[in-house]
């Protein structure tokens, strides 16, 4: 995990609005979320894992799922995960036993971040800078 320091950190957002600004860009809403909590995912790459962008925010003022949540964003960051190379072959197992094991534990949860991925997150940042401070 590498940790990018943003303008954006710390700032209050409607999280309906929010999401109609980050997800026309690229980002998805991350499967790690609560009432409480939750953060917008950007993919870099996807290859023997994957490397990403994190945003992470926090409910302030009521649940995420409720009507005109404000979020407080935190501190984006870079995120790897490494899967074992193998296991996702097609044809080799049936769909209940694959109903319950598709999602394998990463390799490495906190792979090294090739630094062309570093770099892309810090033009991310930046470009996130701009979309959500320009206002």
């Amino acid at each position: 995990m590498i940790e990018l320091p943003s303008k954006v950190e710390g700032k209050r957002f409607d999280l309906y609005e929010l999401e109609q600004k980050l997800k026309p860009v690229g980002y998805t809403i991350g499967g790690n979320w609560d009432y409480d909590h939750g953060c917008f995912d950007y993919k870099l790459n996807d290859e023997q894992g994957y490397q990403f962008l994190r945003l992470p925010f926090t409910a302030v003022d009521s649940q995420l799922d409720a009507d005109n949540c404000i979020v407080k964003v935190g501190r984006p960051f870079l995120l790897a995960h490494q899967y074992e190379s193998g296991l996702d072959v097609q044809g080799e197992v049936g769909n209940f036993s694959a109903s319950f094991n598709q999602f394998q534990e990463p390799v490495d949860k906190d792979d090294s971040i090739p630094s062309q991925y570093v770099e892309a997150g810090k033009a991310l940042v930046s470009e996130l800078e701009t979309l959500l401070l320009s206002d």
